[in-house]
């Protein structure tokens, strides 16, 4: 035999060489593989051969490979040795720890990892109740060198990993260890922290003396294991064992933040420690971290300047320290257990502040969330330390908001620290704008703290700013002399002073009473901002921002209006050069858009403020208008909506009314003219009307016709969508009567409005229409053959919606302000695109600002669905999705945060004309989008498995890919679009109640079994009123009902989620108590069950449709005998177990069991139809059997149902033991 084993050891070492050997061709590497796998899995010799080649003269490779085969017999043939061969390979394995490993410094870590998981295999087969005796030996283990006391310390942790974090044994097993566990954790803990002194203090006295390094360093090596297995428990066992002996572990762990070799380790148990939640008593003794010893040691390991790797991440875990110690303080200081503030709080904050100012920007943003609760506390907010650490944070803040550390830049400290952090500028960049805004939540706290000091701070700053010549750096702008670039020295800081400014004004005025309030300071501020002129448009954007944020103060000082309102007018208009023929760049557009946002703004917000001025303020958009000042529409719809938002203050309709008559006397003519409604009605017409059909190069001047006509277009709808958007009537019902806007009330007497654009509206509505419905027909393939050359991909989705969609970085950074050249397609493309959009946008709109003289006209939902609805196989996915939005706005207002036609539609829609005109849209709308789905997923589902058969002869085009991607990720959004607007049109969420404070719910006895919380037996949403009108209907409720079933079975996981939790049997309840045909019942299940075959593999779907499948079984299982025969037909079903099941459900008699049980039970009999991931389908099984319980309690002899009654009274008699 051995001549043998010698032969087949002899012939896999070659194996293992040709497939390890880089020079190796393919083919042989393969078949040395085949080989190699075959032997595993069918030759007798594995043990002996196995043994062989783990021994410790053979190579790493050889060895590695040589316990690997051990761990294979172990996994998968272990159940059928015999008792004798696996005490004979476990006392082999015992062996190789003992004295088949090298010297602790030159053994290979991946040999130590194969030793320790061959062992964990073994113990989570047969200890404890097969190996009691296995901690003894492990401890032994140890007595014999540091090598094998960090083999003890690998096992312990994977042993941990397997068990408690991964779970990766089936449930009984995992209990018996995980609770033997539990009962020997003292002794086990303070194993580790013996073997974890000893060597610490060896290495402590041998680091230094001569000739001892080798012996050093294994100690060390030792500790850093023993580290890292007490962080895979800290995690998890009582908070007891981590603050024993008064925080003996923790007092440890702080003394090694000072030895750099065990520091980073150290770190990491600790932060793992003080992470911790749990009851608060318990976490009390946490606090002795604030001691002097101990913050002392911490504070003294932050003190480092060189960005070397290790050092580095230590100094981020060490933050992460002092984030978590102060997250305990938030929880213990002002709760129930009466912790007091510590004393040494200044020394913590100020260790907080040093790593707040440090030069890494990553250093800088990981303390913000602890600075942000100590702000927001309520108790220490109002400690003198904190109000102190306010200021000091407010001022350090002048430097973080300023964005700098670029990674390939080196004008900064942080850029040296940013190279090791990101990968690119663009990492960088997105990565600020989140600590940006991060950080201006923490500054708006602070301001709430010490409102007096931030404002000085803000006003210090901008004042600078104001006297400070502008340094326009190395990186000048592109587009003229002499001007600034995003990253220009100037730019940067101004920049940071506006992001604060915007900050701090804001909470000033929530903190201080009016009187109080810096007025004159503020206005002294907002004079020098006013006077200060810049070209530089960068600079000129901050500094509207500033005039913006300080506008409040300027309700205190009314004669400031004009000088305001001039600023920003003049701000509309800007220009850099004279000649206004050059393509503006990104910055001007900018300014320009501002400064328009900020009228809007003030307009919105203090209407009736402004009203005095209107007449100037008029006037001065007159003029504007008459002038050369080449506005663009964009910008002259911008003023209209301003004045519209001002003239809301009339609060008297006839003058309203008038005026709006007055704004939009242009637009209703050009919108209702002849050659308007020529261009509307017709395809080929409107094509050529805005040059779809021509073909143009590149920077012609022949376009401008065609741009013009395109530009009369988007101002009539843009203007018609400011108008419809901002006009309303007063909110306060005695107001609207004494200003005509109530033209009376309802039976229920709820007063009718009218609104001043509704004639208006009315007049523009038909073309409208009209316009949506050529949009439709626009796709149409006769309509597409008419584009010309240049724009035959005028309708494909632009290139930055492609990125969203795709979930693509945007474009490289562009830190340049050139100027934005757009192709004639791009131009086109961006006209189809608003276009459409803002038509569903003006109909989202209406219902809510006319309400009742919208829902009222004649034959609305005839006209609606003549257009909207029109050709609608040829609309692409990308285009459908607004109409979608909008469709959700038009259902009830009650339903917040939702977006544009058919869902604002909804939205909006009173509950009075929901048959009238709810009815007739959303139904033909719910059967369409179902059968068009359906045909999508399935031309989805095709695409998938054909290119699963064909993966290997087939090489696509990155193109073609990426066309393939984009369409099912449309596919994939419009179905969530589709979905969620059933949901939220037809289901009211029963919103459940808040559970108990989660730090107190901590798993303590995550040692036991983990508790999985399960929702409740039957969902509780109930329909909408909107739901209940749509199910009268029943061709209506089985589009509803088709659509929500069928889509489980897509591929999207997120879809199959909700849509199985929160709409499938909130709809099919309405209908069990009916008579549903056989057929319908088999399919709506068989639905469930085919969603579960797709998505089931998913924890969170499996746990959902499971419930699903349960509560529909159990529901019509007792009418509908053919869903037993649906069951029968899942693979491996155990009939005697559907029998038990059947007679529980069927019989009223037989006994009931719990939920939890029930519901395993169901999931056991479904199991069958669970698919299984592609990762998944192809793996091997691994079988660990159960051993003998040790802590299943015995069952009572006597049965308690059949014995003697016992009352009440039994239970206080002390004479009856029965009990």
């Amino acid at each position: 035999m051995a001549d043998q084993v010698a032969a087949v050891c002899e012939q896999l070492v070659k194996a293992v060489n040709v497939m390890m050997d880089a020079e190796s061709s393919q083919i042989y590497r393969l078949e040395a593989l085949k080989f190699y796998e075959e032997f595993k899995e069918t030759n007798s010799f594995c043990v002996p051969c196995g043994l062989q080649l783990a021994d410790r003269a053979q190579p790493a490779v050889v060895r590695h490979f040589g316990l690997q085969i051990l761990e294979h017999v172990i996994k998968f043939r272990w159940n059928s040795m015999q008792q004798q061969e696996k005490v004979q390979l476990k006392e082999c394995a015992m062996q190789l720890l003992s004295n088949g490993t090298r010297p602790i410094l030159e053994e290979e870590s991946h040999i130590k990892d194969a030793l320790s998981r061959i062992t964990v295999e073994m113990i989570k087969r047969e200890w404890p109740q097969h190996w009691p005796d296995m901690l003894k030996e492990m401890e032994a283990l140890t007595g014999q060198g540091e090598a094998q006391t960090e083999l003890v310390m690998l096992i312990l942790l994977r042993l941990a990993e397997d068990v408690i974090t991964f779970q990766t044994l089936p449930t009984q097993r995992r209990r018996d260890i995980q609770q033997t566990l539990t009962q020997n954790m003292e002794s086990i803990f303070s194993f580790m922290m013996a073997v974890m002194q000893i060597n610490m203090e060896d290495y402590r006295r041998l680091k230094g003396s001569p000739g001892h390094e080798l012996k050093a360093r294994a100690h060390c090596r030792v500790a850093v294991a023993t580290l890292n297995t007490l962080a895979g428990y800290i995690d998890w066992v009582s908070l007891v064992y981590i603050t024993s002996g008064n925080c003996h572990l923790l007092e440890m762990l702080c003394l090694l933040l000072s030895e750099p070799e065990l520091q980073l380790e150290a770190a990491e148990c600790l932060l793992i420690a003080i992470s911790r939640k749990g009851k608060l008593e318990d976490r009390k003794p946490f606090m002795l971290l604030f001691d002097d010893v101990a913050i002392h040691y911490i504070l003294s390991a932050a003190q480092a300047v060189e960005v070397v790797e290790r050092r580095y991440v230590f100094l981020k875990r060490l933050c992460q320290v002092l984030c978590a110690l102060g997250g305990q303080l938030c929880s213990l200081v002002g709760s129930d257990v009466e912790v007091e503030i510590p004393a040494n709080l200044s020394k913590y904050m100020e260790a907080l502040l040093s790593f707040t100012t440090h030069s890494s920007q990553f250093l800088k943003s990981s303390p913000q969330a602890t600075w942000g609760a100590l702000f927001r506390h309520e108790t220490m907010s109002k400690d003198a330390v904190v109000v102190a650490m306010a200021v000091k944070y407010l001022k350090a803040s002048m430097t973080n908001l300023v964005k700098t550390g670029f990674p390939s830049r080196d004008d900064n400290p942080s850029c040296e620290y940013s190279r090791v952090d990101f990968d690119s500028d663009e990492d960088f960049n997105s990565f600020f704008n989140s600590f940006r805004a991060q950080q201006g939540e923490v500054v708006r706290s602070a301001c709430r703290i010490v409102p007096l000091e931030a404002f000085q701070i803000a006003a210090e700053w901008l004042q600078y700013q104001i006297a400070s010549p502008i340094d326009i750096g190395v990186t000048t702008s592109k587009s003229a002399e002499g001007l600034c670039s995003l990253l220009s020295p100037s730019v940067v800081q101004w920049d940071a002073v506006t992001v604060y400014m915007e900050c701090m004004v804001a909470q000033i005025f929530k903190s201080l009473d009016e009187e109080k309030l810096p007025t004159d300071q503020s206005m002294e501020l907002l004079q020098a901002v006013l006077n200060y002129d810049t070209k530089d448009p960068l600079i000129l954007s901050c500094v509207l921002t500033n005039i913006s944020a300080l506008f409040p103060f300027v309700l205190h000082r009314p004669h400031f209006l004009p000088r305001v309102l001039s600023k920003l007018f003049k701000a509309i208009t800007f220009e850099v050069g004279q000649d206004n023929k050059m393509p503006r760049t990104r910055a001007v557009k900018n300014v320009r858009r501002h400064a328009c946002s900020s009228i809007i703004k003030i307009c919105r917000d203090y209407p009736q403020f402004i009203l005095p001025c209107f007449d100037m303020f008029y006037d001065h958009v007159k003029k504007l208008f008459a002038s050369d000042a080449m506005l663009t529409h964009m910008e002259k719809c911008s003023l209209m909506e301003a004045l519209v938002l001002i003239s809301n203050q009339f609060k008297d309709f006839a003058k309203q009314k008038a005026f709006l008559d007055e704004l939009m006397a242009t637009v209703v003519a050009e919108w209702t003219s002849d050659q308007m409604r020529h261009v509307m009605g017709d395809p080929a017409v409107f094509l050529s009307f805005v040059g779809a059909d021509q073909v143009v190069a590149e920077h012609s001047t022949d376009t401008d016709t065609m741009g013009l006509n395109r530009g009369r277009v988007s101002f009539c709808l843009n203007a018609m969508l400011g108008v419809v958007k901002r006009a309303r009537r007063p909110a306060d019902v005695e107001e609207a009567k004494a200003g005509g806007f109530v033209v009376g009330c309802t039976p229920a007497g709820v007063p009718i409005y009218r609104n001043p654009c509704t004639g208006q509206f009315l007049l523009l509505l038909p073309n409208l229409l009209t316009l949506i419905r050529t949009y439709n027909r626009l796709f149409m393939p006769e309509n597409i053959a008419r584009l010309s050359e240049t724009f035959s991909r005028a309708h494909e989705v632009m290139d930055a919606e492609k990125n969203v969609v795709l979930g693509l970085s945007q474009h490289p950074l562009d830190i340049y302000d050139s100027p934005v050249y757009r192709t004639n397609l791009e131009r086109m493309q961006g006209f189809f695109s608003t276009v459409y959009d803002n038509c569903f946008h003006i109909l989202g709109n209406v219902g809510l600002s006319l309400q009742q003289e919208f829902y009222t006209i004649e034959r609305l939902a005839e006209e609606i669905a003549a257009s909207a609805f029109v050709s609608l196989d040829h609309v692409p996915d990308h285009r459908l999705r607004p109409m979608i939005h909008i469709l959700i706005l038009i259902c009830s207002v009650t339903v917040l945060n939702v977006r544009v036609f058919v869902r604002q539609l909804v939205l909006s829609c009173p509950q009075e004309y929901y048959n009238s005109l709810l009815c007739p849209l959303l139904g033909p709308l719910f059967a369409y989008m179902q059968q068009r789905l359906s045909v999508k997923w399935q031309v989805i589902n095709q695409r998938t498995s054909t290119n699963e058969e064909d993966e290997e002869e087939v090489v696509c085009q990155e193109s073609q890919v990426t066309q393939e991607m984009l369409e099912e990720q449309l596919v994939r959004l419009l179905t969530r679009e589709v979905l969620d607007f059933l949901a939220v049109s037809c289901i009211a969420r029963k919103v459940p109640e808040q559970a108990a404070n989660k730090e107190e719910i901590e798993d303590e006895d995550m040692m036991m079994d983990s508790v999985q919380t399960a929702p409740p037996a039957q969902p509780t949403d109930e329909l909408t009123d909107l739901g209940k009108c749509l199910t009268k209907h029943e061709n209506i409720y089985m589009s509803l009902l088709t659509l929500s079933f069928t889509s489980l079975s897509w591929k999207d996981t997120t879809n199959c989620h909700r849509t199985a939790s929160m709409v499938c049997w909130t709809l099919l309840r309405q209908v069990i108590g009916g008579n549903l045909l056989p057929e319908a019942v088999t399919w709506f299940y068989t639905s469930v069950l085919r969603g579960l075959q797709v998505h089931g593999q998913h924890e969170v779907c499996n746990s959902t449709l499971s419930q699903l499948a349960m509560i529909i079984y159990e529901n019509l299982r007792p009418r509908y005998v053919e869903l037993r025969a649906v069951m029968t037909q899942i693979p491996n079903i155990n009939t005697e177990a559907l029998d038990q099941y059947d007679h529980r459900l069927l019989d009223p008699n037989a006994q009931k069991v719990g939920e939890k049980k029930r519901k395993d039970q169901f999931k056991k009999l479904i199991a069958g139809t669970v698919g299984k991931a592609l990762c998944q389908q192809f793996r091997k099984e691994v079988h660990i059997r159960n051993l003998p319980s040790l802590f299943k309690r015995p069952k009572p002899e006597k049965d308690a149902v059949n014995s003697e009654a016992l009352g009440l009274a039994a239970l206080f008699s002390p004479e009856n033991n029965s009990l």
